[in-house]
């Protein structure tokens, strides 16, 4: 009996174990979790990243926009940059948020590269993000006139996951 009760914990890693491949083996990693679609926006007050101020994520009635998370530290940022700047050229209105980045590096990048957005807001401890539901930088969420978000691109976007994205709004 006592014999039993020594391998007891291994017993139960072993299940764990198993419990967890399991679950690794049916899931699929490019599914991406989309929690916030067809949900309204988080009605969210940041610090703007120009003057600190707390304002609105949103104004009423503007819209659709592109809500994209993105930071300075993110290689993948700077790849999508191009982009959102080509975005900005089209009249596509762009709300950028600084994603756990100071505020110093926000602004060299973004006069490194070019300012694509509207309004920059910072969500310096990642709670805005927490809101929206982020899995990483940079995800893009495309938000209707009615605040309700339409569909959300995970990874850098591209010209074409852009036109897929807006092509939502319509």
């Amino acid at each position: 009996m006592k014999r039993w009760l020594a391998f007891s914990p291994l017993i139960v890693l072993v299940a764990l174990a198993v419990l967890f491949a399991g679950y690794a083996l049916q899931r699929d990693p490019r599914v991406q979790p989309q929690a916030l679609v067809g949900k309204p926006m988080p009605a969210l007050m940041l610090p703007d990243l120009d003057t600190g101020r707390p304002a609105p994520l949103r104004q009423t009635g503007e819209g659709p926009i592109l809500v994209n998370f993105f930071a300075s530290w993110c290689a993948p940022c700077e790849v999508e940059h191009p982009q959102l700047m080509a975005l900005k050229a089209q009249g596509v209105t762009v709300v950028g948020i600084a994603y756990k980045d100071a505020p110093a590096n926000t602004q060299a990048f973004l006069t490194r590269l070019g300012d694509p957005f509207a309004a920059k807001r910072v969500d310096r401890d990642g709670r805005a993000g927490l809101e929206f539901g982020v899995t990483g930088v940079p995800e893009t969420y495309l938000v209707g006139s009615d605040g309700v978000i339409i569909a959300k691109h995970t990874g850098p976007l591209t010209p074409d996951a852009a036109e897929d994205l807006l092509k939502q709004a319509k």
